[in-house]
């Protein structure tokens, strides 16, 4: 990741940066670019993505949203980006989107789910500075899933322990999702393509 000099920047500039498809979150008010993503990061993603939306729109629980949604996470006293992140795929609960929205920007505040899907050049610190950053913010569960391990690492607020799931194993997340049954392995599916 490369980072700029700069310090803070406004919702517009952010925005603007978005529309030259530049991707980039902030991070303590610098600004850090995202890296384009391989296909295996990109399907993963993706499977997240389709098992929660099909779950959740059939049960009007929220939004789940793929990975260009911008959440503001800090702000200053001057209304400038200190903290912004853009989860590989995110979920927000029914009844968060503040009265009259507009749907065109950044979302203020955290996810109540944030999934990152760790690709081969993210260091194990900038994961922690996210996962920092989420709980900091309010996020409920934050999900780490590892392509070469398949496994996903839960972080659950307010609890110490990280939970971690292989395999056939169903995760558990009925706070957020009541019913819901995911294995593992659905996540790290890859599609028949022949």
């Amino acid at each position: 990741m490369t980072v700029s000099e700069r310090t803070a920047i406004t919702e517009e500039e952010l925005l603007r940066l978005g529309a030259q498809d530049q991707w980039v979150e902030v991070v303590n008010g610098e600004l850090v670019e995202m890296t384009p993503v391989a296909f295996l990061h990109s399907i993963i993603a993706g499977n997240v993505f389709h098992l929660l939306y099909v779950f959740v729109t059939e049960r009007k629980l929220g939004y789940v949203c793929m990975d260009s949604l911008i959440y503001v996470l800090l702000r200053s006293p001057e209304g400038k980006i200190l903290k912004s992140r853009i989860p590989d795929t995110s979920f927000i609960r029914k009844g968060r989107l503040p009265k009259d929205f507009d749907l065109s920007r950044p979302f203020p505040g955290a996810p109540d789910l944030a999934v990152e899907v760790m690709s081969p050049d993210d260091s194990a610190e900038d994961l922690l500075a996210k996962i920092r950053d989420y709980q900091n913010a309010g996020t409920e569960q934050i999900w780490v899933l590892y392509p070469v391990q398949q496994e996903l690492h839960q972080y659950v607020s307010d609890e110490a322990d990280i939970h971690i799931y292989k395999g056939t194993d169903t995760i558990q997340a009925e706070s957020l999702f009541p019913g819901l049954t995911i294995s593992v392995q659905d996540l790290f599916a890859m599609p028949a393509i022949e």
